[in-house]
């Protein structure tokens, strides 16, 4: 028994290591950059929705992969976003299971750590999204969100689990909410290197972020729970739907443009997490 478990801990020590690597951690802040262009991208198609100009582009992360690849430097750009997301993706798998972070083993550290995980699994499908590109199988304007869950109502418990999947997406919603108000996040930035004015804006740009991210979780949790409650995959809307029904609101331009500048906000924290993020190396994060 003392071998299994001298022989587990070298394991997870060696795993440490390799996830403190400096090479990886520079990708994985050339993650949290391709990550903020994506958000700061679908934060002004949705500004455009806003102010009456749609241009019939999926506004979503995808959709925002295929915007900032529309130029000549397109293949370049598509392989740095596919690397970053990717490493990105690992640096979830590493906040949940070694929690550099600190989030802790309570009930909320393990939702937070948990939260980690579809993160990476989010962004991992993303970089599956680029590899198609790469492939000239992809970068179309498809609404992923419905196509997924048509192909779920299809199984004869479709209704049920597609209610838990809409029920998942408004805890998120919520929890971002949550997140917005306790700013846990500020911790995860560098003490030292970080000036007090500085921590203040980085933060600021965090809270308005998730605070708009929650909105759409939300209406997106809501429109998938209505599909499988009456198994009706057309009631499925993504994140385009959700931005256009926030249009069709009392003071919808209005309200879809500060949920737009909000998306761009989540994009600028994600760009000044990347000069100043804690990764597994960082001193404290170990």
């Amino acid at each position: 028994m003392a071998t299994v478990q001298a022989n587990a801990n070298s394991v997870k020590h060696e795993a440490k290591r390799a996830a403190a690597n400096p090479g990886l951690e520079l990708l994985e802040r050339l993650g949290y950059i391709v990550r903020g262009a994506l958000y700061i991208a679908m934060g002004i198609l949705a500004l455009r929705i806003a102010l009456s100009k749609p241009d019939g582009r999926a506004v979503d992360l995808t959709g925002s992969v295929v915007v900032l690849i529309s130029n000549q430097f397109g293949k370049l750009l598509l392989l740095m976003i596919i690397v970053g997301l990717a490493a990105y993706s690992v640096w979830g798998l590493i906040r949940a299971f070694f929690d550099p972070l600190h989030r802790g083993s309570d009930p909320s550290g393990y939702i937070e750590r948990l939260g980690f995980v579809s993160s990476a699994i989010s962004y991992a499908l993303i970089v599956v999204f680029g590899f198609k590109i790469l492939a000239g199988s992809g970068g179309g304007s498809t609404d992923s969100t419905r196509k997924a869950i048509s192909s779920i109502l299809e199984h004869p418990a479709g209704g049920s689990l597609t209610v838990l999947i809409g029920l998942i997406a408004l805890g998120v919603g919520l929890g971002q909410f949550v997140e917005a108000y306790r700013a846990v996040f500020m911790r995860d930035l560098k003490g030292a290197e970080i000036s007090d004015m500085t921590r203040r804006i980085v933060t600021g740009l965090g809270r308005f972020g998730m605070f708009a991210r929650g909105v759409i979780f939300v209406i997106v949790g809501w429109f998938i729970v209505q599909a499988g409650l009456h198994h009706d995959p057309g009631k499925v809307q993504g994140f385009d739907g959700a931005f256009l029904f926030l249009l069709t609101q009392p003071f919808g331009h209005l309200v879809l443009g500060v949920v737009a500048l909000g998306i761009v906000a989540l994009g600028l924290h994600s760009l000044a997490c990347a000069r100043w993020v804690r990764l597994m190396g960082s001193p404290g994060s170990a």
